[in-house]
């Protein structure tokens, strides 16, 4: 049986660069618990290796770099203890964001290659990585307003960073973007055509890294560079920046409430927008309660605080038959035809947004982070 995950250690110029691929391409790289926790293993024991000098992240096959967590494990931990502690998915969550913090605060190089569909925990990866290269065939979403869960794994930190109003947008639409817009949106560095990957490797093992790691962070620096402005030529056409003025325009409400409202009752002829309108308007209300005040609420966090802040709202959505339930009509029974809570999001009570946000247990499992 081929593992989860595959770790390399290839011999630079001098020291060595340490390669992972994701390589579960029948669910486009999905995480579970065991690749999780492959992972933080694996970048703990680099960390304290002088020879490793850099690492380089990929996901196997042309499709998908990793299309988030494995969603269907996590809906069989939340419908097994109904209301209750979900064993396996309150300790994905708790490892998978512990391990998204380890990427943001890796001290080497980390160099991620975001090819394909790139969503949920892909993009919790991508974003926490110190090199963060898209492509043209890049596609990124956190379409969790769909399924009753929240943009995670860190999106309380670079929604909240993105221009204007477009992570907020972004958040409760669920609306794709591509490589254009993930470095305007500043959730990748560089743009390099696909079909470059093994010269950019190549370009990689000819450094004589150091065993300086902010000399090695300006080698593949260098070494990216040139690939980056040869690609040029290929940018696709970006959806975020040349709607700015409609996005800030529908996200300028009094309340929640109101910028739902300008949302899904905009009149619009545009396909990336009627397709954000239409995510909005099918997706839980209850669920855009709590990912706008989420992002309220973190607006000024420390990224300590946002994985600590993530892991108790996402705990408390595991339990709520509302996740169970957005899960089984997208993915299980594949109805489309969700029974929400509440119709609007004038009819969720506010005690009930704020029992979301109380602690369910004695003590954070990120307080140590």
């Amino acid at each position: 049986m081929t593992a989860p995950v595959l770790f390399e250690e290839i011999p630079a110029t001098t020291g060595k660069l340490g390669r992972i691929t994701l390589n579960v391409e029948s669910t486009l790289n999905s995480l579970n618990l065991e690749m999780v926790d492959l992972l933080q293993t694996q970048l703990d024991v680099w960390s304290k290796d002088d020879a490793i000098c850099a690492v380089f992240i990929e996901g196997a096959g042309e499709k998908a770099f990793c299309a988030g967590g494995d969603v269907q494990a996590l809906h069989a931990s939340a419908v097994a203890t109904p209301g209750g502690p979900c064993e396996y998915a309150e300790a994905f969550f708790a490892r998978e964001y512990r391990m998204n913090y380890t990427l943001h605060t890796y001290a080497k190089p980390i160099v991620c290659w975001g090819h394909g569909i790139v969503m949920g925990g892909g993009l919790g990866v991508l974003a926490a990585c110190s090199h963060r290269i898209v492509t043209e065939k890049t596609r990124i979403a956190m379409p969790e307003i769909t399924i009753a869960l929240l943009p995670d794994v860190g999106g309380s930190w670079f929604l909240n960073h993105m221009p204007g109003s477009s992570g907020e947008f972004l958040a409760l639409t669920g609306a794709s973007i591509n490589a254009a817009d993930a470095i305007y949106t500043g959730i990748a560095d560089r743009f390099i055509v696909s079909e470059q990957k093994d010269a950019v490797l190549k370009q990689l093992l000819s450094q004589a890294f150091t065993p300086d790691s902010e000399s090695n962070h300006a080698l593949v620096r260098h070494a990216l560079r040139p690939f980056a402005q040869q690609s040029i030529g290929s940018w696709p056409s970006g959806q975020v920046e040349p709607h700015m003025a409609t996005i800030n325009a529908l996200c300028d409400g009094d309340s929640v409430h109101d910028i739902i409202d300008n949302i899904t009752g905009q009149v619009t002829d545009d396909p990336w927008l009627s397709r954000a309108r239409a995510s909005l308007a099918h997706g839980s209300k209850f669920a855009a309660r709590w990912i706008y005040r989420q992002l309220w609420e973190t607006r000024h966090a420390s990224l300590k605080e946002v994985f600590q802040a993530e892991i108790l709202l996402v705990t408390n959505v595991v339990r709520n038959p509302e996740f169970a339930e957005g899960v089984r009509a997208l993915l299980i029974d594949k109805d489309r035809s969700p029974a929400w809570q509440y119709a609007s999001s004038r009819e969720v009570p506010d005690a009930v947004v704020d029992s979301m946000f109380e602690p369910p247990w004695p003590q954070n499992p990120l307080a140590d982070l």
